[in-house]
């Protein structure tokens, strides 16, 4: 399991970890994430021909970025168990949410970076109906209502870490991190609310953004990446100066 490779290599960063074996939770979760990753791809059939291979390539771009982005949850939760190794009743509700969130996003998901990506790559973005109709992925009139169903997953995501984090802070007597550990954890509050913020953001545009509703898709590369950028090299200069002076 990776989770018990991982577990052999302690974290670089000199987070001390306090998760040993692998929680009933923790293996729940990696149970659902492989569902999620294998309904990602349930739906394509073995090709017949290559004409049918080819069509199933091209999902390969959107199948990579959803793949990636389910990873880095999962990745975020086990960092989160070997860091705390909190298994307290508040924290088992959290996952179950974290992991609910992650199974109902799953299709959602999927079709949004299916229409991206053949949209960049310049294919079309009809399907053919078994009766033989054609029709578009989706109307235009339509994008806003997917944008926010997107946003809304992503900011259930990001509220889930941002009350696991919040509650490891609340405990960090108990749990005896250290002015490093402290900070750390503070930094991955922080980062939530980063994410989560514009998550709230790109959704309340969709939602009532009126004439700009169809643009609530910018708000994450005009918000994310530089947000993120700012808030990681304020944090990271802290953390230099907490680093010198112990």
């Amino acid at each position: 399991m990776l989770r018990e490779k991982l577990m052999q290599h302690h974290a670089p960063d000199g987070f001390r970890w306090r998760g040993g074996e692998i929680a009933r939770i923790e293996g729940l979760s990696d149970a659902v994430f492989a569902f999620a990753v294998t309904l990602l791809i349930v739906s394509l059939e073995v090709p017949k021909t290559f004409n049918e291979l080819a069509v199933l390539m091209r999902g390969f771009v959107s199948f990579a970025i959803c793949f990636t982005m389910l990873m880095q949850v999962w990745h975020e939760q086990y960092v989160f168990f070997r860091r705390y190794n909190l298994q307290d009743k508040t924290t088992i509700t959290l996952n179950v949410i974290l992991i609910f969130v992650v199974l109902f996003y799953v299709y959602p998901l999927k079709f949004l970076f299916t229409y991206l990506t053949n949209l960049w790559m310049g294919i079309g973005n009809t399907v053919h109906l078994a009766d033989g109709r054609v029709e578009p992925m989706i109307e235009p009139h339509q994008m806003p209502q997917l944008t926010a169903i997107f946003s809304a997953g992503y900011m259930a995501v990001c509220g889930v870490f941002l009350l696991l984090f919040w509650r490891a802070l609340k405990r960090r007597s108990e749990l005896e991190l250290n002015a490093m550990e402290v900070l750390d954890t503070r930094i991955s509050i922080g980062a939530s609310l980063v994410q989560g913020a514009t998550a709230t953001v790109s959704l309340l545009v969709a939602l009532f953004g009126g004439s700009l509703a169809p643009m609530a898709g910018v708000v994450y590369p005009i918000m994310l990446a530089p947000g993120l950028t700012i808030f990681y090299s304020i944090m990271g200069r802290r953390r230099r100066l907490l680093g010198t002076r112990g």
